[in-house]
Parts: structure tokens; C-alpha cells; sequence
């Protein structure tokens, strides 16, 4: 995710001419050991909780299980006293950081080609289902043209999807078909999965790289932790490529239609809100962050617009939203759900 919003700061230097200031802000030192310790930081819960999974795997249970019995939502203690432990989240913790690392080299990296300040990546380190909040690269110069706009916009989800589709098929590759009993899914959180892997799933049966899953759908999968870490990517591609705000979709529309972009950000808040109730409460929450922040987009010039090619890659984007939304990214987890549990107390 790249954020374009401006840094407030009182150091700058102004170049004063007869009838205008013009003030450009000072460059900033970059802050490796800041940018270092979250890659760290990010690793090491990344592979907790990818050993977690593993060990799930390795005794036929699903990924998210959440029984009794079951290891905790973040065994940092059970992983870090016996490292043999946290070296099985090195397969999660490799490719979900690749995919990350893609997404937003993909934007550092455009940034660099057309001059624009930007910072390296943050990472952002979270001990919980997947050990991660992402991460994102924040931007300190202005935007020359829309252009540069749209390109830096779009190179992140690009980067980011093509990465975790190898990941996926490879994933898929090592993953078992098992029995898992009705009360084992019962105590798990399941996730539900995007067209791109049932897309990705039959191609991968078609070529015969695992002849034991002809015939078996995708949800009769024991998936290994690399295909979570996949699912992972999708997602984040999914909620960066929303047409609101400064996420990257925001970036996209405002580069092809400033003036629409208030409008579409304000539908896809209101979009967000029947999803909420119905398929999952967190879009409550990125309705909210995109009313708090979305409404407002830094200045593009207005012209040149966008032409040719990259009108063609703006239809590539929407069709990459279709392939890896998923409404509800877990099974029974909508605000519907949660009152009717609570009800149930």
C-alpha cells in the first residue's frame, strides 16, 4: 500500500521569487534502523504464527484450527524455546514476505524511475492470525502528472498478484487431501477463498501435478501454509485495489478521473456497509479508515490525462479486484453472525 499524503513538517526550505513561494520540503534522512527492526519484527511474528501452522498441517489439521487442544492463536513462548519449532514458519513467513515485499517494491520502485520521494517499505508486525498488518511505503514529494500517478499506483498490485499467484500454484502443489473431521472445522477459522484460486486450482489439476487431487474441490483441501500465505496476498491485493481514498485504487481513479474520486470513494464506503453486516464485520472498519482519510487525495496536475495503454491496464486492475475479492474472508464472521452469537450469551 503506498501513502501519498504529504509529511507535516516544520523543516523546509522556500526559494522566493517576486510574485511566489515556492516551497519544497527538506529531504529527510532515511531511518534504515527504523525500517530494519520492523522487517525483523515482522519476520519473527510471520514466524510464529507460520509455525503454528505448520504444525497444524503436519498433523492434519486445518491452518486456523482453534480447538481446546490446539496450540495458541501466537505460541511465541512454545516457538522461541525451541527453535527447531519457529524454523517451521520459515515456508509461511519466506513467501508471505515476498508477496509483501513485491507489492511494495512495485511502487519504490516506480517512484525511483519517475523522481518522486518515497520511503522504503515499513512493515508492520501484528501477533495474531497471520503476524502481519502489512506494509506500505510513504511518499514525500509531489506527483508530477497522472501519469506517474496511475503507474505507481498500479505497479504494487501487479507486482504483488504475480508473485502470489506462483506461490499459490506452488502451494497447491504441496498441499493433502485429508478427512477432517466435522468437529475439527467446527473449532477452526476457515477461510473462504477467491476466484483466483479456484481458477489457479483447476489449471494446476490439469496439468497433473498431484494426481491425488483429480476430482477433489478445493475446499476438501488440507491447504499447506504457503497457499495461506498466498490467500494473505490476495486479500491485501484485494483491499488495496478498493477504488477509495489513497489505497491503491483511490490512486487509479483519481489518475483517470480526478473529479470522480470523492464519488467513488463515498460509494465504496456505502458499498462496505451491507458487507459488513452480511459477509464480514471488518469492512466496518475500512468503511470507517476510508471515511476518516478518504474523502481528500493530494494534487495531480490536471492534464496531461491518462491515454492509450494504461487505460487498458486500468481494466486489468478491476478485473485483478474481481479475482481476489473475497466478501467474506472467513466463514460465519458478518455483524449479522457476531449479534446473533452475542444474542445467544
Amino acid at each position: 500500500m503506498s501513502d501519498s499524503r504529504f509529511p507535516i513538517s516544520s523543516t523546509t526550505v522556500e526559494y522566493y521569487r517576486p510574485t511566489e513561494v515556492l516551497v519544497v520540503p527538506a529531504a529527510a534522512r532515511p531511518r534504515y534502523w527504523l525500517h530494519g527492526l520492523l522487517l525483523l519484527a515482522t519476520v519473527l511474528t510471520t514466524l510464529v504464527v507460520g509455525a503454528r501452522m505448520q504444525f497444524n498441517f503436519s498433523h492434519g489439521l486445518p491452518a486456523f484450527y482453534a480447538g481446546e487442544d490446539s496450540l495458541r492463536i501466537f505460541p511465541l513462548t512454545w516457538a522461541l524455546l525451541h527453535p527447531s519449532n519457529l524454523l517451521l514458519g520459515v515456508p509461511f513467513s519466506l513467501t508471505l514476505m515476498l508477496i509483501l515485499m513485491a507489492h511494495e517494491m512495485g511502487h519504490y520502485l516506480y517512484c525511483q524511475r519517475y523522481g518522486v520521494s518515497a520511503t522504503l517499505p515499513f512493515f508492520i508486525p501484528f501477533p495474531t492470525l497471520i503476524g502481519t498488518l502489512g506494509a506500505f511505503i510513504r511518499i514525500r514529494s509531489p506527483i508530477r502528472s497522472r501519469a506517474e500517478l496511475f503507474d505507481i499506483g498500479i505497479a504494487g498490485p501487479i507486482a504483488g498478484f504475480v508473485v502470489a499467484v506462483i506461490v499459490l500454484a506452488a502451494g497447491l502443489g504441496l498441499s493433502k487431501v485429508v478427512t477432517v473431521p466435522t468437529a475439527t472445522l467446527d473449532s477452526s477459522f476457515l477461510p473462504n477463498y477467491p476466484l483466483v484460486f479456484h481458477l489457479v486450482y483447476s489449471f494446476v489439476s490439469s496439468l497433473g501435478w498431484n494426481s491425488a487431487k483429480a476430482g477433489v474441490s478445493l475446499s476438501q483441501l488440507l491447504v499447506h501454509p504457503t497457499v495461506i500465505a498466498a490467500w494473505v496476498g490476495m486479500f491485501a491485493t484485494s483491499l488495496n485495489l478498493l477504488p477509495g481514498g489513497q489505497l491503491d485504487g483511490g490512486h487509479i481513479v483519481f489518475s483517470i478521473a480526478p473529479r470522480w474520486h470523492r464519488t467513488v470513494s463515498r460509494s465504496t464506503i456505502l458499498a462496505l456497509l451491507p458487507l459488513a453486516y452480511y459477509c464480514w464485520v471488518g469492512w466496518l472498519i475500512w468503511a470507517v479508515l476510508l471515511r476518516l482519510s478518504g474523502m481528500r487525495h493530494p494534487a495531480v496536475p490536471e492534464y496531461p490525462t491518462i491515454a492509450g495503454g494504461r487505460r487498458w491496464l486500468a481494466a486489468l486492475a478491476i478485473i485483478l479486484l474481481v479475482l481476489t475479492f473475497t466478501p467474506a474472508p472467513f466463514a460465519q464472521s458478518s455483524l449479522l453472525d457476531v449479534i446473533r452469537e452475542f444474542r445467544q450469551q
